[in-house]
């Protein structure tokens, strides 16, 4: 029997706590989940931290589909028991049975079937990780990286910024940019704003005018303040400023775009999902720079249909994060020139795996590059033995 004919016989959905996908479950001594501006920040007992607030709740999923002869393909992303708990009671009815290669038929019945109490959050991730998991095993049992599936390599090697707080590192280490996370928000008033200029100043100072250097502002300004945020780090040859307001409010973002000059850009989407939501940045906001999380967005089903409709407007795709699941698709696009490397250390001084310990031997960049391996579905394996999985069982309630 070829891969026509073949069907799924079975879907698992584990959470696993401690790392992961769920990057931000972390120790508090990890830079990721210290001091940091977010929606939260307006409340004094919940700035200091991230995690005060829960940041690190769900906990991470892992999504297994299994063909009848046998063959497995995952997924990964966060969602924790409540996503594993809709797979496995809800979604799952849309995959066991199916042909291997229906996957954007599968896609479209999870979607119009959770539309009712879905669309973005929680039931999205859920429908990523499977997703995820479907084109990992139709690589697998076709013997063929996702990314020849997806249409081939424009591009052998890929080029990473790092997403962290030393930047000055970043660039020892052959990054072509860095990414600082905002540390102070409307919140720390004018103090905040000079120290956050103060830091990138610096930073300036220490990686020169050719590095690329950009704020993720993770959803945490206001649009007074994101005005003036960008404006000054323009003046210091800042490349955009990232993800400032609500996901929701796309009249913000409309307005700093609006309000931008001819040399910083504005992104976002990283909390956005499906094409309906970027439609929005692109023909409202007129962003320059999505940043989907395949993770989050709708898995890589979607992830292709958003990347061509920026390609439409002449816009960039450089995806959140997402490891081996945004190389295979940043591999393939002319239009996601570089990519992103969360810089999951917690000092930020070294290159380590997004996902640890979750995928034996992850590919990570080395000086900044990376080439995407041959090897069949996302080249990676489950490390099962490594990880605490807990499987969620079909019935029973959360």
């Amino acid at each position: 029997m070829g891969i026509t004919g073949r069907k799924i016989a079975a879907i698992r959905a584990y959470v696993v706590e401690g790392g992961g996908a769920d990057y931000h479950d972390q120790k508090e001594d990890h830079w990721i989940v210290k001091q940091i501006a977010t929606p939260m920040s307006v409340y004094p007992e919940y700035k200091a931290t991230r995690t005060s607030f829960g940041i690190n709740a769900l906990k991470t999923l892992v999504v297994e589909v299994e063909a009848d002869n046998g063959v497995t393909g995952f997924g990964i992303t966060t969602g924790g028991y409540p996503a594993a708990w809709l797979i496995m009671n809800h979604l799952d009815r849309f995959i066991v049975g199916q042909p291997v290669e229906n996957i954007e038929q599968m896609w479209d019945q999870m979607y119009r079937g959770s539309l009712y109490y879905g669309r973005k959050g929680l039931v999205m991730n859920a429908i990523s990780a499977v997703d995820l998991a479907l084109w990992d095993l139709l690589g697998r049992l076709r013997q063929e990286p996702v990314y020849a599936m997806l249409g081939g390599k424009v591009r052998e090697e890929l080029c990473f910024y790092a997403t962290g707080p030393r930047t000055d590192l970043a660039k020892d280490m052959g990054f072509i940019g860095g990414k600082i996370p905002l540390v102070y928000g409307p919140a720390d008033g004018e103090e905040g704003l000079r120290k956050n200029l103060e830091l990138a100043a610096g930073m300036r100072e220490k990686t020169g005018d050719d590095f690329m250097l950009m704020w993720d502002c993770w959803m945490a300004l206001d649009l007074p303040y994101a005005k003036r945020l960008m404006q000054k780090s323009e003046e210091l040859g800042f490349r955009w400023v990232e993800e400032c307001f609500n996901p929701d409010d796309y009249w913000a973002y409309r307005d700093l775009k609006k309000a931008a000059g001819n040399t910083i850009m504005v992104s976002g989407g990283e909390h956005e999902a499906t094409r309906y939501g970027f439609r929005m940045l692109l023909e409202f906001c007129d962003l320059d720079l999505l940043q989907p999380d395949v993770g989050w967005c709708g898995g890589m089903t979607e992830l292709i249909k958003i990347g061509n409709l920026a390609d439409s407007y002449g816009k960039m795709v450089v995806p959140h994060g997402s490891g081996i699941y945004s190389h295979h698709y940043v591999t393939t696009k002319l239009n996601s020139p570089f990519t992103e490397c969360l810089m999951m250390s917690p000092k930020a001084d070294t290159v380590i795996s997004q996902y640890y310990p979750l995928i034996k031997d992850e590919p990570m960049p080395v000086n900044g590059r990376l080439k995407v391996g041959d090897k069949p579905g996302f080249g990676v394996e489950l490390n099962k033995e490594g990880s605490e999985l807990v499987e969620v069982k079909k019935g029973g309630r959360l």
